[in-house]
């Protein structure tokens, strides 16, 4: 089966730096994909790329198996959302909405209707009459995204759309973007460097680094089942242990041995252990003591509302531990700096990477 968008080995330079280095990558009917990295991860490019500002130095883009690596991008028939609105200060927000229709040949009375119906889309219908500078940013960049939906665009791309709004308002509008594209089932590619906005808006995020892509797959997949060490640091926290496998469950840290799920990698092979904060279980000291449990020493707590973060010396690992509590955890109580716990490390909650 043909995914509607393929891209296989896409590679670009720029004089002798290597952005984009083989990137193979499909999209699927009706599905929102988020680029994440960090900056200079070539993200950003590889947008362009697809949208035709930027021409590949290698590598097919197929489009419903056709190749439109050649096409320009008004030929694309892509509707695209920058970080900047890039609305035009002279025009309303109905005119710059219809402004986006004139590729189409569109008639002025079928223009207006279709403006209308794309303001009452992002619920801006009463706001039809406004300028730009009359608008919230929030606001602008519905408008934006209205003139990027008007034409029935084949592809929808979004360029870091929503870091130049405040945090309240960026929460609110992730949500709006998510439920209008799953109403309008219209392929999104979007470019972001926020991790949770990736991880809730997108049905699949694709993680870059060095110009590649080091893992793709569901929110939940790279959150807990990252492939590599760069995976498990970049996509939330992960405590990280420096490790030796001594069996397809078994690895030691320092002087102890910690049971984990069945790993691929040799026995002897340098490897690092992640756990995530929220699955450290602490206990109060000497309380039900199980694998992979050791002896702690609390440092320092952080309350952070709806959970309390707490540092901790483990001797036995020779490591800093972080860990997430529920505000209303039963050893809450206990929490005192340098008072002395137990902590597991659950065997299901282990990811071993390789080094």
């Amino acid at each position: 089966m043909t995914s509607y968008l393929s891209l296989r080995g896409v590679g670009k330079s720029f004089g002798a730096s290597r952005v984009l280095d083989g990137i193979d990558l499909d999209v699927e009917p009706g599905e929102f994909v988020c680029l994440l990295g960090p900056s200079g991860c070539g993200k950003t490019t590889l947008l362009r790329i697809v949208c035709g500002i930027e021409r590949a130095d290698q590598g097919q883009l197929l489009l419903n198996g056709q190749d439109i690596a050649g096409l320009p991008p008004a030929a694309r028939g892509f509707g695209v959302v920058f970080q900047s609105y890039a609305l035009f200060p002279n025009l309303t927000a109905a005119q710059n909405i219809a402004y986006g229709l004139h590729p189409t040949g569109a008639l002025a009375r079928e223009m207006a209707k279709r403006s209308r119906e794309m303001l009452d889309l992002v619920g801006l219908a009463a706001h039809a009459d406004k300028y730009p500078v009359q608008l919230s940013g929030g606001q602008q960049q519905r408008v934006a995204l209205a003139r990027a939906l008007a034409p029935n665009p084949r592809l929808l791309l979004l360029d870091e759309p929503l870091s130049a709004l405040d945090a309240q308002v960026r929460a609110s509008l992730r949500g709006e973007i998510r439920a209008l594209q799953k109403r309008l089932g219209i392929v999104t590619i979007m470019v972001t460097h926020d991790q949770e906005e990736a991880l809730s808006m997108a049905d699949r995020v694709v993680l870059m680094h060095d110009g590649r892509i080091e893992q793709a797959g569901t929110p939940g997949e790279l959150y807990h089942r990252p492939r590599t060490r760069f995976v498990a640091g970049f996509v939330g926290r992960m405590n990280m242990l420096p490790a030796t496998v001594l069996a397809g469950d078994r690895v030691r840290v320092r002087d102890s041995e910690l049971h984990c799920a069945p790993v691929a990698l040799q026995v002897g092979a340098q490897a690092t252990v992640g756990i995530r904060p929220e699955q450290v279980v602490v206990r109060r000291f000497g309380d039900g003591l199980g694998a992979n449990s050791f002896a702690a020493r609390l440092l320092d707590t952080e309350f952070l509302g709806n959970r309390t973060a707490a540092r901790l010396a483990c001797e036995p690992l020779g490591i800093e531990i972080e860990a997430e509590l529920p505000a209303d955890h039963r050893v809450g109580e206990a929490l005192v700096p340098s008072s002395m716990v137990h902590i597991e490390l659950p065997q299901h909650a282990l990811s071993v990477l390789a080094r």
